[in-house]
């Protein structure tokens, strides 16, 4: 187990309001990057697999707003997550997401992965 940062790309190597697949320490990680008007952007980083579907699609996923803060909707069940804790949103009884510290600096992008 590691608590240190890993790189894992350059802020232009997220778009705006998408999201992004990595890989560290064998895990795939769903980052995203959240464009606000005239705020400091928001970044997040969850697993990239949904528990719902056990399918890696989460970077693919659709990137919306609640009362709350911002969600990502599994593209393939429409099963919603809260960015910001991985909490689901939807009905059923279908697992949070693991989420993952992440900084940027100097225009870098590190996560810290177990």
């Amino acid at each position: 187990m590691s608590n240190s940062w890993n790189k894992v790309g350059s802020i232009s190597d997220f778009p705006a309001d998408l999201g992004s697949c990595v890989k560290v320490n064998e895990q795939q990680i769903a980052v995203f990057r959240i464009a606000e008007n005239g705020s400091p952007e928001k970044w997040y980083a969850v697993q990239n697999l949904n528990p719902y579907n056990q399918r890696m699609v989460l970077s693919r996923g659709i990137v919306g707003c609640t009362g709350a803060g911002h969600k990502v909707t599994c593209p393939l069940h429409k099963t919603p997550f809260s960015l910001k804790d991985g909490k689901h949103l939807g009905e059923g009884d279908v697992s949070d997401l693991k989420t993952y510290p992440l900084r940027v600096e100097n225009n870098e992008v590190f996560l810290q992965v177990d």
